[in-house]
């Protein structure tokens, strides 16, 4: 196999699937979002999906590690039809992909839905999942990374609450299980704050995930966010929630400085950032320097970009692509503190 196109240049193709849409769905699309929908919680004994939206599983012993995970949790996994499909670095063609969401979305057996992975392709699935389906079968499903897509396009279109959390091959360890059941199992609301690593909690002060203030205060909205480079690919499609009054948390991995800046440029140009109740950038893992000449830090560039707001901001939350894996509903109104580094849930995401 050649090798893999990277995501600045898959992402690029995800506006030219919204721009096929018929004029009247994209119009009519661009509503308001729709009031929240919390989906049902989970109980011991249910059943999962196991669902491939995005890039392909090669191994098929991921897919067993994956359900191995489920078992432990105390959950039963059913892999959809297509998990291990594969077309070039995608899980299946397209509409396969999107009909085993909308499969499993239909099937009153399956109460939650799990990605094995994600990489690229959630935002191709979009314009083919069954959004009516969807919004009177409301269920729980989490991701992150390119999951990010399908989270905010569910969101967008139907107003369920979806889950910013663990993929299937993320570690499972206690400190990312433990909330996850909190959140999803017990309906508890609970506040989100950074941890201290490992390496800091034998020292007299915290060296990793330091909260950085931007702009100090409080703030109050639905809280939305995910992966930068995917939330700026599909921007200006009818898969992204109204963030007017919103609080958004970004992050990403394997960026260079200058390319952090060209997203957030571009979603400044197009307005979303104006629109903001309150931000939150998480870690940028394994993104260096712009190299060259005075290259921006990461710090700098996002002080250019979100102190000029005047909202409550801050930065090096403890999320993104390190572990553990939060689990952070995604439609669902939660409190910010730029200080402290919190976000709070105001109530529980479930039903």
């Amino acid at each position: 196999m050649g090798r893999r196109p990277t995501r600045r240049q898959l992402i690029a193709g995800a506006g030219a699937i919204a721009a096929t849409l018929p004029f009247a769905t994209r119009a009519s699309a661009q509503a308001t979002t729709p009031r929240p929908l919390k989906p049902p919680r989970l109980h011991p004994g249910d059943t999962v999906g196991i669902i491939s939206p995005a890039g392909a599983t090669f191994n098929t012993t991921d897919l067993d590690i994956v359900m191995d995970a489920v078992r432990g949790l105390g959950l039963v996994p059913r892999p959809a039809p297509h998990v291990l499909a594969q077309y070039g670095y995608l899980a299946g063609k397209d509409r396969d992909r999107a009909a085993d969401v909308n499969q499993f979305f239909a099937d009153p057996a399956i109460k939650a839905l799990l990605p094995i992975r994600g990489d690229w392709g959630c935002a191709r699935i979009l314009p083919y999942l069954d959004y009516d389906l969807i919004r009177q079968n409301p269920k729980i499903i989490t991701g992150f990374s390119d999951l990010t897509a399908l989270l905010l396009g569910i969101t967008a279109q139907t107003g369920l609450v979806t889950f910013h959390g663990p993929n299937g091959l993320t570690a499972w360890r206690p400190d990312q299980t433990e909330p996850f059941r909190q959140v999803l199992f017990d309906g508890q609301a609970l506040t989100f704050e950074n941890p201290i690593a490992g390496e800091d909690r034998d020292r007299l002060m915290q060296t990793r995930f330091r909260v950085q203030t931007i702009t100090p205060g409080q703030a109050r909205g639905k809280l939305y966010g995910g992966n930068l480079s995917v939330i700026s690919g599909i921007v200006g499609s009818p898969y992204v929630p109204d963030l007017t009054g919103a609080i958004l948390f970004l992050e990403d991995v394997g960026e260079s400085i200058y390319r952090i800046d060209r997203m957030l440029t571009q979603l400044k140009l197009a307005g979303v950032l104006d629109q903001l109740a309150g931000f939150v950038f998480g870690q940028c893992t394994n993104c260096g320097p712009s190299g060259g000449y005075g290259g921006l830090t990461l710090e700098q560039v996002l002080t250019d970009h979100i102190a000029p707001l005047g909202i409550p901001a801050w930065w090096n939350a403890a999320i993104g692509h390190v572990e553990p894996i939060l689990t952070l509903p995604l439609g669902l109104t939660v409190t910010m503190d730029a200080t402290a580094g919190q976000i709070a849930m105001t109530e529980g995401a479930i039903v």
